[in-house]
């Protein structure tokens, strides 16, 4: 069973604050892009808090039958960018999240509550 873009958002962000994700921020970029629907931005304290909270979204994601397409940055655990075709995952560190500042570069997404509706 394939989740929706919207549920699978649900997932991600809930298993991101299980591991005290910070600043967890949803753009709705269905209008300006064709790349995906969502992204999902979030920060860890830590490249270890980084790869924790990727591990879990991708646990949570899987259980649901939701495979990764791509991901790109693990090892390192400054930036690690989770490609789920509708759903596109970045997970910084708190100093690569504020250098990128992806919030500003895709600031005509509409930023999106949580849960989001399904």
């Amino acid at each position: 069973m394939s989740l929706s873009p919207q549920a699978m958002v649900n997932v991600a962000v809930q298993a991101a604050e299980d591991k005290k994700a910070a600043d967890i921020t949803v753009l709705d970029i269905r209008e300006i892009s064709v790349i995906a629907d969502y992204f999902i931005i979030c920060s860890g304290r830590s490249g270890t808090q980084v790869q924790a909270i990727v591990e879990n979204i991708q646990e949570r994601l899987e259980k649901d039958g939701v495979i990764t397409l791509r991901r790109e940055g693990f090892r390192e655990g400054n930036w690690v960018l989770l490609d789920y075709g509708d759903v596109i995952i970045h997970v910084f560190r708190e100093s690569e999240r504020q250098f990128y500042n992806l919030e500003r570069l895709w600031g005509d997404a509409q930023v999106v509550g949580l849960p989001v509706n399904i």
